[in-house]
């Protein structure tokens, strides 16, 4: 896996601290369900971030102690804290405020995604915080996601972990491009200014093989407070910003927008009392206004658009991130999954990528194995995954392998068995990045961007899917005996599915085709 080097970029920003009241306590949901900017419109410069790193490094401790020292909480809740367990030095236990599910406070770790947002004066800022367990990785890449920017903790004494540099990996997979990696626990060090500096060169070393813009190295002691929202008293050898200072001097959420005009079709609306058909999907990239000309990526097919719709009324112009009907002056034959752009800056019709990926399922990765590409609206069979090569957390370089398991990230080629409007992720994050599904569970096996895309099949023996006797046997057929009757509904019900793969593109084979009728 290769990124653009860049410099370590250490902000020194000593942006002054204003009050923080906290608006919200939602655990283990997104905040998608409700528009933030709504709830607090004279607010400006959103600002999502993402905690991350091992467990028991203090994720949930670290904001525990910004929302206790720099918010507004409810009397009752900081009474609840007082009355409760204490931790070192008497104080209470911040995470706490953090850890809301009952198996994460049995456990002591962050098991699902926790979100929490608070008010500065300038801006909303939203805490993502992800697990840290290994098993929970997938939460974490879950939560990267929305992510811009990331607070990547480690403990002083332990310093860069795989953990470190599974996590940072990822954070670059997914677009994550600044970065604060906390050093926390400098009070179980002596407040050593050596082993941050060694921490902090260490970190150095590693992020630059990254796509990073910026990063930040800020050490804390997070269950005394020190660095979080106020200055350490211990280390006055550290110049630099409290974590709180370094968020508020962030650049806000771009709201501008970005990149090629991208529309994933999401669902067709139809009213015919008012002879009208409306492309209905949210803009994930660039912006378009009426009148202008747009084209179908897989039909080539073009039409001008002749109204833009919402459910508060027509708009001129539509812009990244809007949900809208858009109605064209020709009915183009479009669905669900197509993708509209303009004629300048076109997605790839595509049938092969070439993808970097982090493999999230407990199964490992199955060469014969069925799976299902999902971009923004689209759901495409997978005629063949091949992988080429895994990322070696340890040294950083790639190397070629041919296999990959839970946590694993790699390289990878899917061959689709039909063609898709695809992106690569730098050009258009948003239709650049898949989801991969098991075609058979439906579960979430790998998630990733696309690095590259061409139109060619791969070549006829690489790109057959096989159907095997044991996929059939653990979903469609479970219910099937061993008699010959069972045997011959078997044998019914794959070639039934065969049929329908080849009907959706994709060159298929049974497991021992001689047994069968097709």
């Amino acid at each position: 896996m290769s990124a653009q080097p860049t410099a370590l970029q250490k902000s020194q920003s000593g942006a002054s601290k204003a009050p923080l009241k906290v608006v919200s306590d939602q655990t283990a949901a997104s905040p998608s369900g409700a528009n933030i900017d709504e709830i607090a419109p004279e607010l400006s410069g959103l600002l999502r971030v993402l905690t991350c790193g091992s467990v028991d490094d203090g994720k949930s401790t670290l904001i525990g102690r910004l929302l206790w020292d720099a918010t507004d909480l409810y009397d009752d809740q900081r009474e609840t804290l007082e009355r409760g367990k204490k931790v070192d030095g008497g104080n209470p236990d911040f995470s706490l405020l953090m850890d809301g599910l009952v198996a994460e406070r049995e456990q002591g770790i962050t098991i699902d995604i926790a979100w929490r947002y608070f008010d500065t004066a300038t801006r909303r800022i939203v805490v993502i915080d992800s697990p840290g367990h290994e098993q929970y990785t997938r939460n974490m890449a879950s939560g990267a996601s929305h992510a811009d920017v990331a607070i990547l903790l480690i403990d002083a004494r332990h310093g860069i972990k795989t953990q470190t540099r599974r996590h940072a990996a990822i954070l670059d997979l997914v677009g994550v491009k600044r970065v604060i990696l906390v050093v926390n626990k400098m009070d179980l060090v002596d407040w050593s200014e050596s082993t941050f500096r060694k921490i902090e060169a260490d970190f150095e070393t590693f992020s630059w093989r990254f796509g990073f813009w910026e990063t930040t190295v800020i050490p804390t002691a997070a269950v005394s407070g020190d660095n979080v929202a106020s200055a350490s008293a211990h280390m006055p050898w550290y110049t630099g910003p409290t974590l709180l200072e370094h968020l508020e001097s962030l650049p806000s959420r771009v709201t501008e927008p970005t990149g090629p005009f991208r529309f994933p079709v999401q669902t067709v609306l139809r009213d015919s009392r008012n002879d009208f058909r409306g492309l209905a999907g949210t803009v994930s990239g660039g912006s378009v206004r009426v009148g202008e000309t747009v084209v179908d990526a897989l039909s080539k097919r073009k039409a001008k658009i002749l109204r833009i719709s919402t459910m508060n009324g027509d708009l001129e112009t539509a812009s990244q991130g809007q949900a809208v009907a858009i109605q064209l002056d020709t009915d183009i034959d479009v669905a669900r999954g197509a993708v509209l752009s303009k004629g300048d800056m076109p997605p790839l019709a595509a049938r092969v990528l070439e993808a970097r990926m982090v493999w999230l399922s407990e199964t490992a990765y199955d060469p014969r194995g069925s799976y299902l590409l999902r971009t923004a609206t689209d759901l495409t069979p997978v005629s063949n995954l091949k992988i080429s090569a895994l990322l070696d957390l340890e040294t950083l370089e790639t190397h070629e392998a041919d296999a990959c398991g839970t946590n694993d990230i790699a390289i990878g080629t899917i061959a689709l068995g039909r063609t898709a409007a695809i992106d690569t992720f730098t050009e258009a994050p948003e239709t650049g990045s898949f989801v991969l599904v098991d075609a058979i569970t439906g579960g979430s096996v790998a998630g990733g961007v696309i690095t590259s895309a061409k139109a060619e099949a791969a070549e006829a023996d690489e790109n057959t899917f096989v159907l095997t006797r044991a996929m059939l046997e653990r979903g469609l057929n479970s219910d099937l005996g061993d008699s010959p009757q069972s045997d011959a509904e078997f044998r019914r019900r794959a070639n039934e599915v065969a049929l329908i793969l080849r009907a959706a593109g994709i060159n298929v084979e049974i497991e021992n085709a001689p047994d069968y009728s097709i």
